[in-house]
């Protein structure tokens, strides 16, 4: 059985995408090969969502945002998507998934919370259809 691969992608890789990312890799641990990228990334994470993280116990204060390649698409099976529109190259083959989520930039960690909160749900939704296809 080959490992799921999965990549979240949103516009700056500073917010959503590193939420989601760092919820899979710590609730899946290593059965599911986890990928971020933005189609325009930011310089650093966002330091609100550094902090929300941290309150779940999830560090990821070194994280770069990375930008998002045709090559990290292909070698993904899921392709989740959080408002980056039609900046993400299709393949035939994938599942595309596209979650709406309030977008973190520029809000406190108060206003960050419910969108880690939703953030995490979705991802433990997203581990049981995973865990189901294989």
């Amino acid at each position: 059985m080959t490992r799921a691969s999965v990549l979240f992608v949103c516009v700056h890789n500073a917010g959503r995408s590193q939420m989601a990312a760092a919820y899979l890799t710590s609730l899946a641990g290593d059965r599911v090969e986890v990928r971020s990228a933005g189609s325009a990334p930011a310089d650093t994470v966002n330091p609100a969502v550094v902090a929300a993280m941290a309150e779940e116990g999830i560090d990821i204060a070194a994280e770069v945002p990375k930008v998002l390649t045709t090559e990290a698409v292909e070698a993904s099976d899921y392709v989740i998507t959080m408002g980056c529109g039609d900046a993400c190259p299709f393949f035939p083959g994938k599942t595309y998934l596209d979650w709406v989520l309030e977008d973190p930039a520029g809000q406190g960690v108060e206003a960050v919370r419910p969108i880690r909160d939703e953030i995490r749900s979705r991802v433990e939704s997203l581990i049981a259809e995973i865990d189901n296809r294989s």
